[in-house]
């Protein structure tokens, strides 16, 4: 499989102001990317661009400031690499925020809300970069989507549908970039050490389960890099995460049975 040289790439990433996306944008300059770093968080943005700066790396990074749900905001970000660097080579899609509840006690509004985050401003933002990757060198979108777009559980039922409709919307567009040269690549975590608990619309501090710990953020940006370099299709980096695909694939009943403690 060819090797994907990220010096000199343009890449867009979105939620840059923390977690995945801060350090996968920190980790892309310093392999010598020219990162359009996207957030709504303007102070975290320019903690990461003075960052980058410090180290010395050999990228870049220019930070944008908005709501990735905004159709504004999303032609500002792309016009922004193309203005600074002459195009784009790849855009990472991590934006993402979630909640947790029952089913019963939800309310529509919240489930549009997150699939606008989750879901609608990836692939618009996608739809408005596609002419200029198509045009970039070796050009890739990554999806980041959780191994909950494998497994849904209970209580979390807005995050697992547009992570599910994440998952299915890759597989389907994977297959009709190839033959343009567009590759792939679909980021599968598990539980992540980042701001995620802390975020959500809706249920802070009433998560059933044991949080435990996960694997850091900066170790899943560290496999989303390699796998952007080697051209691989989906990565899901935690062990755990492996192991609960793998358990649901094979014996879904005894894992309903295992979570319905939780519902």
């Amino acid at each position: 499989m060819a090797h994907r040289n990220l010096a000199g790439s343009r890449i867009l990433v979105t939620g840059a102001s923390a977690g995945i996306g801060l350090h996968l944008a920190g980790q892309l300059a310093a392999a010598g990317a020219h990162v359009v770093a996207l957030a709504r968080r303007e102070l975290k943005l320019r903690e990461l661009s003075e960052a980058v700066l410090t180290a010395g790396s050999s990228g870049t990074v220019d930070i944008l400031a908005g709501d990735v749900t905004d159709p504004e905001t999303r032609r500002r970000a792309v016009q922004l690499s193309v203005d600074r660097f002459g195009g784009l080579d790849g855009l990472v899609n991590n934006a993402g925020i979630g909640s947790f509840g029952r089913f019963e006690d939800a309310d529509p509004e919240r489930l549009r809300q997150i699939f606008e985050v989750n879901f609608f401003s990836a692939v618009e933002l996608t739809r408005l970069a596609l002419p200029e990757l198509l045009k970039g060198n070796r050009p890739i979108v990554v999806n980041v989507s959780s191994i909950l777009g494998h497994r849904g559980i209970p209580r979390m039922h807005e995050y697992c549908a547009t992570k599910f409709a994440l998952r299915g919307w890759s597989e389907s567009l994977r297959i009709e970039l190839k033959p343009q040269g567009v590759d792939l690549l679909l980021v599968s975590p598990g539980t992540t050490e980042t701001e995620f608990y802390d975020n959500v619309v809706h249920g802070r501090g009433q998560v059933p389960w044991p949080k435990g710990r996960g694997v850091s953020a900066e170790k899943v940006a560290s496999a989303t890099l390699r796998a952007m370099q080697r051209g691989k299709r989906e990565i899901i980096p935690n062990f755990a995460g492996r192991m609960l695909v793998w358990a649901s694939s094979r014996a879904p009943a005894i894992v309903d049975r295992f979570m319905v403690r939780y519902a």
